[in-house]
């Protein structure tokens, strides 16, 4: 849909404005401005021809109007503007990049009062100034005018840039070189075109109520699942690339073998029963998310207000009898638990917990591909493609011992055919996939990981990528004549890779546009509408208490909380012992980046500041 409403600021001899209404549909309404006054351009000949086509053409022209105070210029009903341009800003004369930084900064500002929702801001600099890799050359950041951070102030990120032309506004004249009537150096300029972001708000964790059995238990969800909870990305109405790409694998896996899906539930998980958790998911339940019930005898049905969504399929069991216990529990907490009406459980870590009450059911068919996909919460280090939330899909199969190498060949064979075939539709030009999907065994067991090398990021980014594995080490003491298969797949990382998202975080987004990128039933390269987000580099360091134990996995869960997963990256830089007292110190780098949303520095310096605090409370340990 073509924008009804344009605005354009910071007009010199409104050339552009003049160019640009002669060749727009006459519905739509444009606004040209200026800061100068109307005696300031009497000299100008071009000024004033320009001025006159756009009253013949009935363009509304205003005078006097500052780009960084947009809302004292405009009524309200005169605000929601589709569309606001502003061509090669300057502050005149031989203002620095320091000066046109917040130009920039105070002009993003003054755009969110006035433009519309769904509206854009376009923004014309010439090459090098927007320090984005978008500029070539780029220029060191430092030296640049940092358009997207400054656009971050004002709530907006950069959703598109492209060179600009000239030629495609024949007449316009861009003037105003340190203020003086000289043209700015265009060739390899750039257009860069920002949206609203969503607005940065920190989701606070819910109290959720479930029902076990014929009691109502609450919990708190942890800080660092906020959002990831109850998403229903596998559900019947969704059209998220997981689900697709869950559907896809299930129909042609479906082609060679009959199969049998299972709805995610939440079967106890016997004390023992971990024999499936090989080497390759080594202290699963170590990692897992563990969170308090509490007795919960209220009569409605959710304390935040909504339905109770069927969190069971969350669970792994609430009996303190039959679970594994938290090696990070003493048995005191426990004691003090049990006072209080109080169970730990565990959000599921993996699917692989129930394999082995799926092959002890009786009904359990030989030759059938049981299936069962769900959501998986596991706590992790920060990097580019862990994830403390995923979906899982399983896959199990049974046969007899006499047919185990044919039959499990064949369904390898089967599953590397069609993640080939899946890993090749949107591959980008000049980039050569060849037979990607590899099964490399693990001694010295019988099970195998799954792994892709991909250039689905871009020719300049080759990745190898474990997306799952393949263990035969499952028996059953019912079915003692068979042995299992269990593939187990880690469908955010295939969606990834099939549609070249490069950050696992932008499948959790609530964002809208996410979602436009997708339509049913086809498969196109995923265009991202934030480009280029800025990044914001802190260290901290800190004395560790010779007391206890320092979890590192555990610190890095901690900044993913406090950050909102706006921690990309935690290095280790050094460790630092005291000569005298002995005691320990650690040094850790972390980067913040957003992939969604607009992040500014001020933001990042706050989360680092909770950082801090949090880290001494739940860490104990001391920042330095």
């Amino acid at each position: 849909m073509a924008p009804r409403r344009l605005l354009l600021v910071g007009e010199g001899n409104f050339s552009f404005a003049a160019a640009l209404s002669e060749t727009l549909d006459p519905s739509t309404s444009i606004t040209a401005t200026c800061l100068h006054r109307p005696a300031d351009l009497a000299r100008d000949p071009l000024a004033r021809e320009n001025l006159q086509r756009l009253r013949e053409r009935g363009t509304e022209v205003r005078f006097g109007v500052d780009c960084t105070q947009l809302v004292d210029a405009f009524e309200l009903q005169d605000r929601e503007f589709d569309r606001i341009y502003f061509n090669f800003p300057h502050c005149g004369r031989k203002a620095g990049v320091a000066k046109n930084r917040e130009l920039l900064a105070k002009f993003f500002q003054s755009c969110a009062d006035v433009l519309a929702e769904e509206g854009e801001v376009h923004v014309a600099l010439c090459r090098g100034q927007g320090g984005t890799p978008a500029d070539k050359p780029m220029r060191e950041w430092h030296n640049s005018w940092q358009v997207v951070a400054m656009a971050a102030l004002g709530g907006f990120i950069l959703s598109d840039v492209h060179p600009f032309s000239c030629e495609a506004v024949p007449g316009y004249k861009c003037t105003g070189y340190r203020s003086q009537d000289k043209s700015f150096h265009v060739e390899g300029a750039l257009n860069h075109i920002f949206t609203q972001s969503l607005p940065y708000e920190g989701l606070q964790p819910r109290i959720s109520r479930i029902k076990l059995g014929d009691q109502w238990f609450s919990f708190l969800e942890p800080e660092v699942l906020v959002g990831k909870l109850n998403r229903g990305f596998l559900e019947a109405p969704s059209y998220h690339p997981i689900k697709t790409i869950n559907e896809k694998l299930i129909a042609e896996l479906g082609k060679a073998f009959p199969l049998k899906r299972l709805k995610c539930s939440s079967p106890l998980l016997p004390q023992g029963d971990t024999s499936v958790l090989t080497s390759c998911h080594c202290d699963i339940l170590s990692s897992a998310f563990w969170i308090s019930l509490r007795e919960d005898n209220s009569n409605f049905e959710s304390l935040t207000g909504g339905t109770t969504q069927d969190m069971e399929d969350f669970l792994v069991s609430f009996s303190e009898l039959s679970l594994p216990k938290n090696p990070r529990r003493d048995s005191k907490e426990e004691a003090q638990e049990g006072m209080y009406g109080q169970a730990k459980v565990c959000l599921t870590p993996s699917l692989l917990v129930h394999v082995q009450a799926l092959i002890q059911a009786p009904d359990f068919l030989p030759g059938s591909l049981y299936i069962l996909s769900g959501p998986v919460f596991q706590k992790c280090r920060i990097s580019p493609f862990t994830m403390p939330a995923f979906h899982e899909t399983l896959f199990i199969l049974g046969f007899n011992k006499n047919l185990k190498d044919g039959c499990l060949q064949s369904l390898l064979d089967h599953l590397k055919g069609i993640l080939d075939s899946l890993l090749t539709q949107t591959l980008l030009k000049g980039s050569k996939l060849g037979s990607s999907v590899e099964f490399v065994f693990q001694p010295p067991g019988e099970d195998y990981m799954i792994t892709v090398k991909s250039q689905n990021f871009g020719p300049d980014c080759v990745k190898d990528l474990i997306i799952g594995s393949v263990t035969t080490s499952a028996t059953s003491i019912i079915h003692k004549d068979q042995c299992f298969v269990c593939v187990s797949m880690n469908l955010d990382l295939l969606a990834m890779l099939v549609w070249g998202i490069s950050d696992w975080r932008m499948l959790w987004t609530f964002d809208k546009r996410f979602l436009k990128n997708f339509a049913p039933g086809k498969i196109e390269p995923f265009k991202s509408y934030s480009l280029y987000p800025p990044y914001y580099v802190h260290d901290i360091s800190f004395w560790l208490d010779t007391k206890k134990r320092f979890d590192e996995v555990e610190f890095h869960t901690v900044a993913r909380a406090v950050s909102q997963d706006t921690v990309i990256s935690i290095q280790f830089l050094s460790r630092f012992q005291h000569p005298k007292t002995e005691q320990v110190s650690l040094c850790y780098r972390l980067t913040y980046q957003t992939c969604d949303k607009a992040l500014t520095q001020q933001q990042v310096a706050s989360m680092q500041s909770q950082l801090r605090k949090e880290i001494q409370q739940r860490l104990h340990v001391t920042p330095r």
